[in-house]
């Protein structure tokens, strides 16, 4: 941003005299927000920074040691100045903490910078509590870490100037050209991701044996075992195939198999037979498990394609998690983490069928209504989930079952209120209902 733009933000800015919340959204982004339904996001991207204003972000947990003073410190704060201090593109918050056990005045320094943009807490003598990015002296001659004071900046000298005529058309200006630049990039990224998860299963569904020629095997097989057993009398020691006459009167030659002893050679194609008729048998279940995934990421594709922003997406295809809880792999369906809740959606009918069996009673359950698709599984053992958790939910729900747009149903209740019918086929009572929109949501009784 032009040192013109931030003096124009911190002097709208000025109007505010509490902060209500801080904290960090994502890697580089931190979001104050006043008490009012929006909130000021700070992207401190370095080379990149901006300032926007959108509505408050759902949570994403960020708990470094800096994540922790940011809150501390600054949320339920009330700000004593806002200033823009020697033409630097610096805008310093001077704040003064709730619930301290003796008075103590902070500075918040975003500096949008280039290079070394950053959010550096430092206290009235001008010490670093906590910095978004340390910084050693070998980087710069400006150390940033605890304890360290903090040098000034050196002189800027900017070539542009300007007036802002609309402060607040200019932030949300700037967080559509933002959103929409993250948007397409995201898009992208995760198109790749799911495409070739589409790729590698549609290449196992192309890799699967023709089931009529599998049953046409085992009668074949079958049928060696019972020549074999009749001409029994007649096969050598060292014979290395039999020639005789099947049951019709047909000429036919049959492969002996090495190392097997002559009373076991009818046994050996029987066995063959049987392996035939199973993998027949069972490939129609694997061709329906793997059909039902197939579906199941190109309704993630088609979802990715029309979402409008970036927590849709990465609600669809979240990022890898870091704990080792949330590493742990799900041997069944596809899990995803909202909000700290453990969600498992199941992704063909025996995925669907294997989840509700593994849920607890109160586990929740969630399906679209009088649509085949994703059965959802919400694990908890709370009485209440938050709404925001229900809806984003649902919407997965709804995402995963189909690729049409519309207005859908999704009834929601405890596992033990779900009676397993035949295959994934469920009745239920005791349920409530999201009615799922393309752009809103509401819960009703």
């Amino acid at each position: 941003m032009k040192l013109y733009e931030i003096k124009a933000v911190a002097n709208y800015l000025k109007q505010f005299n509490f902060i209500k919340k801080a904290r960090r959204v994502a890697n580089n982004t931190i979001e104050l927000n006043f008490g009012q339904d929006f909130s000021i996001f700070f992207d401190l991207t370095r080379g990149n920074s901006t300032i926007y204003k959108a509505p408050s972000k759902p949570i994403n947990h960020f708990n470094a040691p800096f994540d922790t003073q940011l809150h501390n410190l600054l949320s339920h704060s009330k700000i004593l100045n806002i200033s823009v201090p020697s033409d630097d593109k610096v805008i310093i918050f001077k704040i003064k903490p709730k619930s301290q056990y003796k008075e103590m005045i902070i500075n918040a320094r975003f500096e949008l910078t280039g290079k070394y943009t950053n959010l550096i807490l430092t206290d009235e003598n001008n010490i670093v509590i906590e910095a978004l990015h340390h910084i050693d002296l070998s980087k710069s001659y400006r150390q940033i870490k605890p304890g360290v004071e903090l040098k000034e900046l050196l002189p800027f000298k900017t070539k542009f100037s300007g007036k802002v005529e609309n402060i607040e058309a200019l932030l949300e200006q700037n967080y559509q050209m933002l959103n929409q630049e993250l948007l397409k990039r995201i898009k992208s990224q995760k198109l790749n991701v799911v495409n070739k998860k589409i790729s590698k299963i549609q290449k196992s569904l192309n890799a699967l044996p023709n089931e009529q020629e599998l049953e046409q095997e085992a009668i074949k097989y079958n049928n060696f075992g019972n020549i074999i057993l009749a001409n029994l009398h007649t096969i050598k020691a060292h014979d290395k195939t039999l020639k005789t006459f099947d049951f019709e009167g047909q000429e036919i030659e049959i492969k002996l198999p090495k190392n097997i002893v002559k009373n076991r050679l009818g046994e050996y194609y029987f066995n063959l037979a049987k392996r035939a008729k199973n993998r027949s048998v069972n490939i129609g279940i694997e061709k329906d498990n793997l059909e039902g995934k197939l579906h199941f990421y190109q309704n993630i594709k088609s979802a990715i394609k029309s979402s409008q922003s970036v927590y849709d997406i990465e609600l669809l295809m979240p990022k890898q998690a870091r704990s080792k809880a949330k590493k742990a792999k799900q041997k069944v369906g596809e899990l995803f983490w909202i909000e700290g809740y453990k969600i498992v959606v199941g992704r063909s009918s025996s995925e669907n069928q294997a989840i509700l069996k593994e849920a607890k009673s109160n586990d929740i359950w969630m399906h679209t209504r009088d649509i085949p698709g994703s059965h959802v599984i919400i694990k908890t053992d709370k009485q209440n989930l938050p709404e925001s958790l229900l809806k984003s939910a649902a919407k997965l729900c709804v995402d995963f079952s189909t690729k049409n747009p519309g207005n859908y149903e999704v009834d929601y209740t405890k596992r033990k209120f779900v009676k397993i019918q035949e295959g994934s086929n469920v009745e239920y009572d005791k349920y409530k209902t999201i009615q799922v929109l393309k752009e809103g949501i509401e819960i009703r009784e």
